[in-house]
């Protein structure tokens, strides 16, 4: 990097701290409202990462509002969930509009094409840090902008410069990520239940499915887990292993504010929900666009409102997922509800995918079982019962 280009990236409006998904979104949606823009990260596209690669329709309409399309064929596009947890099944169709699997890589270039496309400016491979006296450097230069944006994930470095400290994770759990070279056999993603582990099966293109496997147990590996799965083993069965096996861990953690001075804070940085929920691109892409509006107000007393509501329902979700992941009784009574009264699954569904629910709508009114609805409290107990070692 010359020094004209070094001296032309500290002019910027916002400097954004980390070149994943959620910086790049928050990138195009601070350009759309005119600010000028820089974004650095220490590594070089193309980004991947461990993960269900699955967008949801409520993620695809905040990619749109953002200019981002995704063409047929670039992902692969799917109308619903699948639960299977041994011989039961559950599933139910979106309310409206279609999710689509893609690779992580495919995401990242379409998203960092959008963000050239709109004048943002990239400095990939670039160091950023803050010297002992404040200040925020880039390769050695000083940064000189309005906004400074961590996007930079769990263990952000942003959050910790501006004072923006993490609660604890209510819970950690591992992923790991092969794709097998076969033709979907489903338009749906699927999630198989198993103890204490799910496969999340998501159809990436006409000949490519993405299987992740999520666990709390480090050492456990996808082939190690498949004999577990006889069904998705079955279905596998003969498919070649198209990339080398990946792994990443998924936290559920929030933090206490989002925003300090001139800092913000986006994607993972911010906050995240459990992997189970597919809903932490959604999520960011939801956050960029509250965030690129408060950076063109001076408003992050706004960002700050909107993201707690925005992520919300995706923390009630993510709770009661880790709840049917940990208790074998609850996972078996909810399926049973689910498979009984396949209305329930649909509207959890249309609920989970961005149809709107009053906060203080009652479960009978709802159409929701009252156990469901106690999830959320019978979860936080659990965890206040393992902190005392109870």
């Amino acid at each position: 990097m010359s020094k004209s280009e070094s001296n032309e990236a500290m002019k910027n409006d916002v400097f954004i701290v980390g070149g994943g998904p959620a910086g790049l979104a928050a990138a195009i949606a601070a350009r759309s409202r005119g600010l000028s823009v820089a974004v650095a990260d220490i590594a070089t596209p193309p980004f991947d990462k461990a993960c269900g690669e699955g967008l949801m329709p409520d993620a695809v309409a905040s990619l749109a509002n953002l200019g981002v399309s995704i063409s047929p064929e670039e992902g692969y596009l799917f109308d619903g969930i699948r639960f299977i947890d041994g011989n039961r099944k559950v599933e139910a169709a979106f309310p409206s509009g279609t999710g689509v699997g893609i690779r992580r890589p495919v995401l990242h270039r379409i998203l960092v094409d959008r963000a050239r496309e709109a004048g943002v400016m990239f400095f990939w491979g670039a160091r950023v840090e803050r010297t002992h006296t404040g200040e925020i450097v880039m390769n050695g230069s000083k940064v000189r902008a309005r906004w400074i944006i961590g996007a930079d994930g769990h263990k952000s470095r942003v959050r910790r410069w501006a004072g923006l400290q993490q609660r604890r994770k209510q819970q950690v759990r591992f992923g790991f990520c092969l794709h097998y070279s076969v033709k979907p056999w489903t338009n749906r993603v699927e999630v198989y239940w198993g103890a204490h582990c799910q496969f999340i099966v998501t159809p990436v293109s006409q000949s490519n499915m993405s299987v992740v496997l999520i666990t709390r147990n480090p050492r456990l590996r996808i082939g190690d887990a498949l004999p577990l799965f006889p069904e998705l083993q079955s279905r596998l069965a003969g498919s070649t292993v198209s990339t080398t096996e990946r792994g990443a861990f998924s936290a559920m953690m929030s933090v206490d504010s989002v925003s300090r001075d001139q800092f913000a804070l986006i994607g993972d940085a911010s906050g995240s929900v459990d992997a189970i929920t597919g809903e932490g691109l959604r999520l960011a892409f939801q956050q960029a666009l509250r965030l690129g509006d408060a950076l063109a107000t001076n408003d992050l007393a706004r960002y700050e409102a909107e993201h707690r509501r925005i992520a919300r329902l995706p923390m009630f979700m993510s709770r009661l997922m880790l709840l049917m992941d940990r208790s074998v009784l609850i996972r078996h009574s909810v399926m049973r509800v689910f498979s009984a009264q396949p209305k329930v699954f649909a509207k959890l569904l249309a609920i989970h995918t961005g149809a709107k629910m009053e906060t203080a709508q009652r479960p009978r009114d709802s159409g929701i079982p009252d156990h469901i609805h106690m999830a959320d409290t019978e979860y936080q107990q659990l965890i206040r019962r393992e902190a005392v070692g109870d």
